[in-house]
């Protein structure tokens, strides 16, 4: 038992690192959307950085006066994305080998002063059900509510 919840917190825990690691370690907030739905997983990251919410494209825009830019290369949001996916696809596999419902959403706040980690699961089929919208559109329905609410 205790072995499934330490792996998923690892994987989760793996998420946050490279979304840290990619604003090197300067941010206040992290938030990670993953979808995995019908064998189709999907991601997306962003921030809240001097108050200010951020799509990790646009993290620059929340640096104060001369402070020191982020490298936000497309290339190195790839490389984020693909990890965070890569963990999702290690949970749908520790899910399946422990016998766990498999989330088909997770979303991840992490706190960087406390260093703690709010999750919430989705169970239900989310994208999947819906005719027009796609996983970036839910991602960014999620962003716009952090950010109005400022959560």
């Amino acid at each position: 038992m205790k072995e499934f919840e330490d792996e998923f917190s690892q994987l989760q825990g793996d998420m946050i690192s490279i979304c840290m690691e990619y604003v090197e370690n300067r941010a206040d907030k992290v938030y990670v959307y993953a979808s995995c739905e019908e064998g189709m997983v999907s991601s997306k990251f962003f921030y809240c950085i001097n108050n200010k919410y951020v799509k990790a494209h646009k993290v620059n825009d929340a640096l104060e006066n001369g402070g020191e830019r982020y490298n936000v290369s497309p290339k190195r949001q790839m490389m984020v994305l693909d990890i965070i996916n890569e963990d999702v696809r290690k949970i749908e596999a520790l899910c399946e080998e422990y016998e766990r419902d498999m989330p088909t959403e997770m979303k991840l706040i992490y706190e960087v002063k406390s260093s703690k980690i709010q999750a919430r699961y989705q169970y239900d089929l989310v994208h999947s059900n819906d005719d027009v919208k796609i996983p970036d559109d839910f991602a960014y329905e999620w962003f716009e509510e952090m950010k109005s609410n400022n959560l």
